[in-house]
């Protein structure tokens, strides 16, 4: 008589180690997934906005090599090339005309810091980041609030690097003059997060960050950040329409070389606008499809 091994006996579900589960198992366990009831979950304080967060906002915006060199790194560069022409016996209003470069070049490193923050999340949108993120009890304010926080800190380092080039080139103009037109770079610059969100939200990964560059560039040079414009000039009309040219002019007012214009603050409320709510249909219509 044929002995039976033990093994023979065992079930296909115990030989391997492994409970397999039934189809109609599976089915129910996915429904009870699909029908989760995510709005139930405590809200966390400040909807999850914490320094946990921007600490790890930061970490990942800092590691970003490309963005840091961008935005730090080529403003610097821009300056020291636009500049090798002395021009520090050249006036501008209070100070001279390598001041005025600085503020330009300082403004437009600020502006690329701040858009890059927040075209990120085209990135994350592919990486499956922001879809993580939305189960958890993180509210969609707490995350563009960190990202444009974490931003503007890092503006201040491409502002910084681009003034401590300015006296290495004569740049001159009253101390008060160094610090509000700074101040007013660097928080005008949160226009551009909106910006950025727009872009990032708009385009797919592959495509944001390479449309972001030469566009912010194109608009630097209509701006007059690059070189400037003649007041009444046709290139001058048509910058005054542009985003940048608003708060470049705010940048360079206190150097006093022109009257004050409320065209310029038009100008960077309009965009401003435009931005938050380009950012806010776009980023509406990606919540909705998780």
């Amino acid at each position: 008589m044929k002995r039976t091994s033990s093994t023979d006996t065992l079930s296909p579900t115990l030989s391997t180690g492994t409970a397999m589960s039934s189809p109609s198992e599976s089915s129910s366990a996915l429904s009870a997934v699909d029908h989760l009831d995510l709005s139930s979950r405590a809200t966390p304080p400040l909807g999850g906005l914490s320094l946990t967060l921007l600490s790890l906002e930061a970490r990942r915006r800092l590691r970003n090599r490309r963005a840091m060199i961008f935005s730090v790194l080529l403003p610097v560069a821009f300056f020291l090339m636009f500049t090798t022409t002395d021009y520090s016996s050249t006036p501008y209003g209070n100070g001279n005309v390598v001041a005025n470069m600085m503020v330009g070049m300082a403004l437009y490193g600020a502006l690329m810091t701040t858009t890059g923050a927040g075209a990120a999340v085209s990135n994350e949108r592919a990486s499956g980041w922001s879809r993580q993120l939305r189960l958890t009890p993180l509210k969609p304010i707490a995350y563009i609030t960190a990202k444009a926080i974490v931003g503007i800190l890092i503006s201040a380092l491409a502002i910084g690097a681009v003034y401590a080039c300015g006296p290495l080139r004569h740049a001159q103009m009253p101390a008060s003059v160094w610090i509000s037109s700074a101040l007013i770079i660097w928080f005008g610059s949160l226009v551009f997060v909106a910006f950025g969100l727009f872009v990032g939200y708009l385009l797919p990964s592959d495509n944001a960050m390479q449309v972001v560059g030469p566009l912010m560039a194109l608009l630097a040079f209509l701006g007059g950040m690059f070189i400037p414009l003649t007041p009444g000039s046709t290139m001058d009309r048509i910058g005054s329409l542009t985003p940048m040219y608003g708060l470049h002019n705010l940048a360079l007012w206190p150097m006093g070389a022109e009257s004050f214009s409320w065209w310029w603050v038009v100008n960077v409320l309009t965009w401003l606008a435009v931005f938050l709510g380009g950012a806010a249909w776009r980023m509406g219509r990606d919540t909705a499809r998780v």
